[in-house]
């Protein structure tokens, strides 16, 4: 950890508590829209620190509202509260209580992180305006973000700026990444269902096979990126899988094929999805079989506002010094669901290090994953520096 970090006494004072909290959280995961017991005791934490809690909110979604002062400025602070069906495989004392389910992407520390700077925030009130906190479920692409939109998050909780962080697995401990512009792709899940005419294996001319179609768009997809898409951009198109069929001689009815598509900016991901409904359509179309797609929007391309990034250098500057904030790595095309929530409000969404090597550098969505509680006292810090510089007295 960078010697030029600044953390406030009084989170360093309860950096312990909060530690402890993570883990209870991290032993029992909730995945999207399930996550009843982790926002039960956030609410309670923030209820007893004086925040005005409004439960319920896209589900399993809260928000926290601390108004101090008379200042007009709103700024709203994000952190995610789900888990991952996935089977952890840490050995931790505090590893996962609930078999199949984790937290692998460190949204216990995330929630915890913004917890530590509640209390501090409460404790100290050094602020004029009013503070949003939101703690959001089913980040992990079940929609948590739009549910929240949805049930009026904006509109009930008016914010003039909103801000979100990530942990980042391989970045040293201290380490910020604060980027103005796009810094995170559009997803979009696409599932094709083709049906043809099953038949006998050894009499495929009676039937209509919906594999063979498979195969051939499972090609031609590949020609989107590398023909129709600039050099200059980034985009991806994965088959993630293909199923169809139970035996060796029988030609199957149907055939299914799971599809992920990924951009750095609208239009190219506008194209993507214009191209596919062209070429899945027209190939099975060719094939004599029907084609359905269902073509769904996960997250949009994510676009940190330049005046609102400046704020979070700013703020992350005074936790861990200059030297320790950098530029996006370029290429990164994973999705973050806070991106339906900058379409609507100005913000910036920043990457906090989770450890270089050894602890904390496990990949995310992996089952060795921890978080780094090493971080937790920056991150609280970070966001005490922001609401107290957003809503300076």
């Amino acid at each position: 950890m960078s010697q030029t970090v600044d953390i406030h006494p009084e989170i360093r004072e309860h950096a312990a508590e909060f530690v402890e909290l993570r883990r209870r959280i991290h032993s029992h995961p909730e995945v999207g829209f399930e996550e009843l017991e982790t926002s039960r005791l956030v609410a309670q934490k923030l209820q007893a620190w004086g925040y005005e809690v409004t439960e319920g909110v896209g589900g399993t979604g809260l928000v926290g509202r601390l108004k101090v002062g008379n200042g007009s400025r709103k700024i709203g602070i994000r952190a995610d509260m789900d888990a991952l069906p996935i089977l952890e495989d840490t050995g931790l004392p505090y590893a996962s209580k609930t078999r199949g389910k984790m937290h692998a992407c460190g949204h216990d520390g995330h929630t915890a992180i913004l917890l530590a700077a509640a209390h501090y925030l409460a404790q100290t009130r050094r602020f004029n305006g009013t503070l949003n906190l939101i703690f959001q479920p089913a980040e992990e692409g079940l929609g948590g973000a739009v549910r929240m939109l949805e049930d009026g998050l904006f509109e009930r909780f008016p914010c003039d700026a909103i801000f979100a962080l990530h942990n980042a697995p391989g970045l040293p401990v201290g380490q910020f990444v604060v980027q103005s512009g796009a810094v995170a792709a559009s997803s979009d899940t696409v599932t094709i269902v083709l049906t043809g005419k099953g038949c006998h294996g050894a009499m495929p001319h009676f039937g209509r096979d919906p594999v063979v179609a498979a195969a051939s768009i499972v090609m031609a997809l590949q020609t989107i990126v590398s023909r129709n898409i600039s050099t200059a951009d980034a985009a991806v198109v994965t088959v993630g899988a293909i199923m169809a069929g139970t035996a060796h001689n029988v030609v199957p009815s149907t055939a299914r094929i799971l599809v992920t598509v990924r951009a750095r900016n609208k239009e190219v991901q506008a194209l993507i999805e214009s191209r596919l409904r062209e070429i899945v359509e027209f190939q099975a179309r060719s094939l004599g079989v029907t084609a359905e797609i269902d073509y769904k929007p996960i997250s949009r391309v994510l676009v940190n506002t330049p005046q609102e990034t400046a704020l979070a250098r700013e703020a992350a500057i005074a936790v861990v010094g200059a030297e320790n904030i950098f530029p996006a790595p370029p290429g990164r095309m994973g999705g973050e669901d806070f991106s339906w929530m900058l379409e609507r409000v100005p913000g910036c969404y920043v990457a906090l290090g989770n450890g270089a090597q050894g602890h904390g550098s496990c990949m995310l969505h992996n089952p060795g994953y921890d978080f780094n509680d090493e971080a937790l006292p920056i991150g609280a810090s970070y966001w005490a520096r922001l609401v107290e510089q957003y809503l300076a007295a």
